[in-house]
């Protein structure tokens, strides 16, 4: 959640800091701040409750802001309701006009993350003469680390160690110090921040986009570490306040990756980039016709050693586990869970050496997944994150990485990620079926080469957004919408439902077809819309049965199915074809259509299709 940038060097650092807000906003939208000092060290904080563009216009976009060092903040609120008194950056003093007196804006931060014994160091800030100003942890960790530079005469880096050690929960900070002026200092434990030089100047945000029209080569400081950041010069610190070496990270992606190419928004151009991300992640790991994991790290020998699969997720990444669980156990014949990671570390596991956990997460840094990955480790189980981002916390923490494809995702429901994601894991599959014998050299390569045909399949099914779009105009007063479906559409239907909850606000479910009948089928009503996935050729008369029933209660009805399968024209109002693949590999193709009626919907609503309320695009805090 949130996110962060700074600037140092010899531009103004206003504009630079809203522009990096600009391409991090999809990470919180309730609040937005600055902080810059000028050339005589005279701090200005400003901040704007809502979108960026109301801190645009309160600062001339940046332009009345003089001074080139500074940092920024867009907030998705955690604690505290959002207002400006909440909003960041936080100050180590009381006043509440932020340019009154020296001594009230000794340190300056900005936070993203949650401090989880924020009441108790509260309560020994109090005890030492500190006064609050708002309900955020931010202004407790601020203050924090303003006692123990005051108290101990120490520098900022032997201030933040400290309170470091003293915090419990998960923090990027980016402070500034009045002492040190031009400087800009960070830390972090289990949220991200990344740091990055370019003629002679620095930068630091909480992803990628933000720097990236600056910058390609980046540095990821680790947990409990440290940096001191000036004009084109970093130095790093471990929690003992020593020096240490972090080797840098060459970002590939194209800056205008990150940027709207002419679309309206950014969920339909990644809807459009779902081609490109399905091909670049096949050809990343299949070479000269032959599946190569080699730059994972993973040997025949271990994946012919596994015994059991499981695979942890959170939200879109989740339903990716759900949807591939059903390929890896009919190809590869092995027992494989499905795990939610904000389940998955609160149980007691009956992992071993043998059993796999394969993590999959676009950011790298989902807080319970992260979380997650970590017990496994302790537990002994080898692990495989499945990540979109080179250098993330769980990329660098995990035994084996393997890395979608997918480019920068900016909006906020995931589309090509999920897409690059499955991809990726199909391949594992058909290798890991290979590997353990239960598929014959024939069938492997028939299963590469459909899946190398994937990404031009999946433009032949945006051809039909036409279609959809007519439809979305039709249903987006819909108040209840119902997907279902049976084995792998029955996973699908799951992000179906997801990508329209999640944007149009619309309530939505989904449900295993077989499961209506104990009771889901009494919310049935006349012409409530029940989506039904029919990409299954053993299970699509048993579908199609359970929307029948659905029918007979008043129910409109659309179904997805494969070109060819028309005999579904006769059972539902408005059906929706795909291109033949093997039922295996349906799933990547299902959920386009799934995608775009939840786009188009939330479009006819009028709706901030990239921003939806309450949510934010990489869940960082548990």
């Amino acid at each position: 959640m949130c996110g962060i940038v700074g600037f140092t060097g010899h531009h103004q650092a206003a504009p630079i800091l809203l522009a990096g807000l600009s391409k991090l906003e999809y990470r919180g939208y309730d609040s937005a701040g600055l902080a810059v000092r000028d050339a005589d060290n005279v701090p200005e904080v400003v901040k704007a409750t809502g979108k960026l563009r109301n801190l645009e216009e309160k600062t001339d976009r940046g332009h009345a802001l003089a001074g080139s060092c500074g940092i920024g903040h867009t907030r998705w609120a955690t604690h505290g309701e959002p207002n400006e008194l909440n909003a960041h950056p936080h100050i180590s003093g009381y006043q509440k006009a932020w340019s009154e007196g020296p001594e009230e804006l000794n340190v300056i931060g900005v936070h993203n993350g949650i401090i989880e014994n924020y009441e108790e160091l509260k309560e020994k800030l109090r005890g030492n003469g500190y006064e609050f100003y708002s309900d955020t942890d931010t202004e407790i960790v601020i203050k924090l680390v303003d006692y123990y530079y005051k108290k101990y005469q120490i520098g900022p880096i032997d201030a933040i160690n400290r309170m470091m050690v003293r915090v419990r929960g998960s923090y990027a900070l980016a402070l500034m110090f009045k002492d040190y002026p031009g400087e800009i200092y960070a830390a972090r434990k289990d949220s991200p921040m990344i740091l990055g030089m370019a003629d002679g100047e620095s930068f630091l945000a909480s992803d990628v986009p933000a720097i990236l029209n600056y910058t390609r080569t980046v540095y990821y400081i680790g947990n409990m570490q440290a940096a001191r950041v000036l004009p084109g010069e970093m130095h790093f610190f471990d929690l003992n306040g020593d020096e240490i070496t972090l080797e840098p990270t060459e970002i590939t992606w194209d800056a205008k990756a990150a940027e709207k190419g002419g679309f309206e928004h950014f969920m339909i151009k990644e809807i459009h980039e779902q081609p490109t991300a399905a091909r670049d992640t096949y050809h990343s790991l299949v070479k000269n016709g032959k599946v190569d994991l080699s730059a994972a790290g993973i040997t025949e020998e271990f994946l012919k050693d596994i015994s059991s699969v499981y695979i942890v997720a959170c939200g879109s990444a989740w339903h990716v586990g759900m949807t591939i669980q059903y390929v890896m156990e009919d190809l590869a014949e092995i027992p494989v869970r499905v795990e939610l990671a904000s389940e998955f570390r609160y149980r007691k596991l009956l992992l071993d050496s043998k059993a796999l956990v394969i993590i999959i997460s676009q950011s790298g840094e989902t807080a319970d997944s992260l979380a997650a990955l970590r017990i496994a480790k302790e537990k002994g189980a080898p692990t495989l994150a499945v990540v979109n981002v080179v250098g993330s916390t769980i990329a660098r923490e995990a035994d084996h990485v393997l890395y979608t494809m997918a480019g920068p995702e900016i909006a906020v429901a995931t589309t090509k990620a999920f897409c690059a994601q499955m991809m990726a894991m199909y391949v594992f599959t058909v290798e890991l079926a290979r590997i353990r014998g239960k598929i014959s050299e024939e069938r492997y390569a028939g299963y590469l080469e459909e899946l190398a045909a994937i990404p031009a399949k999946i433009s032949q099914a945006l051809e039909d957004k036409e279609r959809i779009q007519w439809f979305a105009a039709k249903y987006s007063a819909a108040k209840d919408v119902f997907f279902i479906g049976r084995g792998s559409d029955y996973a699908i239907s799951l992000e179906g439902s997801l990508k329209m909850k999640e944007i149009s606000y619309i309530h939505s479910e989904a449900y295993a077809a077989g499961e209506l009948k104990h009771g889901t089928i009494s919310l049935v009503e006349d012409n409530i819309l029940v989506i039904g996935i029919l990409t299954q050729k053993a299970l699509v008369e048993k579908t199609i049965s359970n929307l029948t029933e659905c029918k007979a209660r008043g129910a409109y009805l659309m179904g997805i199915t494969n070109y060819g399968n028309y005999s579904i024209e006769d059972h539902v109002n408005f059906t929706v074809y795909i291109p033949r693949t093997d039922e295996h590999f349906y799933g990547i193709l299902a959920v386009v259509p799934l995608q775009l009626l939840g786009y188009y919907i939330s479009v006819s609503k009028g709706l901030d299709v990239d921003k939806p309320r309450n949510l934010a695009k990489s869940v960082t805090v548990e």
